[in-house]
């Protein structure tokens, strides 16, 4: 079984000739989901080496290169004969490729990526590759300049990850100017693609964020088994305030000394809303402990 994300993905390739170099492929991609009348995008994007970047699509090409869908080649993306059969009753999906790859620019290389950064500064910022496709056009490298977040004053910031994929939540931690992604969960372990300890740690390297994972702050899954509404949660953070957080000063001391060196910190766990998740009682603490400057902010 493929997900819509993957069947878009095959479509595309075959639509676009079956056989497309990675960069292009990307750049393609892109344009693909940031097309209006392509509806809700199945994949998100991060400014990356090469401009914009998806590691889901990668993720998805390592699960269709080993269904045998893809051919598995270092650069480019080539379907297999196997690949288009898979997609050859996707009506819709095929179609919305088709009509994305009619109007879709001719150009690739270098000149495709100029097009992307010309359109969409932002997904430049940290682009490897900017002065060597832009060297001709000042303007748009200061609009790249230009769209690179600042870095958030030193403090304490908390973020969840349920419901978002890990380019939007990456992209949600460097507009909020943070410069490091502490992870609070007692075990970093997640179904949903990139929150996984290793990923996330490479993920958050790969945009320019540091990342630290203090388990000692978590809270056990036993613990969390049966909540219902916001007073079990609020029973259960009554007891971890009293019971465990305060055994765990030298924890909330190394935070502080990464505030006190400059970091913009954000705590993250699973859940979206922070009164429902530990990491609420972790900056309170700090704040309780260190004073306003830890006074958190909720991504």
């Amino acid at each position: 079984m493929l997900y819509e994300r993957q069947k878009a993905l095959l479509a595309l390739v075959d639509e676009l000739g079956g056989r497309v170099p990675g960069t292009d492929l990307q750049k393609l991609l892109f344009l693909w989901m940031r097309d209006a009348q392509n509806g809700e995008p199945l994949f998100d994007f991060v400014p990356y080496r090469f401009g914009a970047f998806s590691f889901t699509s990668y993720a998805d090409r390592r699960k269709l290169i080993e269904k045998g869908f893809l051919v598995e080649e270092e650069k480019d993306w080539a379907i297999t004969e196997t690949g288009k059969a898979a997609i050859v009753k996707e009506t819709k999906v095929r179609a919305r490729a088709s009509a994305f790859a009619a109007k879709a620019p001719k150009v690739r290389g270098d000149r495709l990526v100029a097009m992307t950064y010309r359109r969409y500064p932002f997904f430049a910022i940290r682009s490897e590759i900017a002065t060597q496709v832009l060297g001709d056009d000042p303007r748009i490298l200061e609009q790249i300049t230009a769209a690179r977040p600042t870095v958030g004053p030193a403090g304490i910031a908390t973020i969840g990850y349920e419901g978002r994929s890990l380019e939007g939540y990456l992209v949600l931690l460097m507009k909020a100017g943070v410069t490091m992604l502490c992870d609070v969960r007692r075990n970093p372990i997640s179904r949903r693609y990139g929150f996984a300890k290793s990923t996330l740690g490479r993920a958050c390297e790969g945009v320019g964020i540091r990342y630290e994972h203090l388990p000692e702050l978590g809270i056990a899954s036993s613990e969390r088994r049966g909540l219902e509404n916001q007073s079990d949660y609020d029973e259960l953070f009554d007891h971890y305030e009293r019971d465990s957080l305060p055994q765990q000063t030298a924890a909330l001391s190394k935070i502080a000394a990464w505030v006190g060196a400059g970091e913009r910190i954000a705590l993250t766990c699973f859940e979206l809303q922070p009164q429902r998740c530990h990491r609420h009682c972790v900056a309170e603490a700090l704040e309780q402990e260190y004073g306003r400057p830890f006074a958190p902010t909720h991504i």
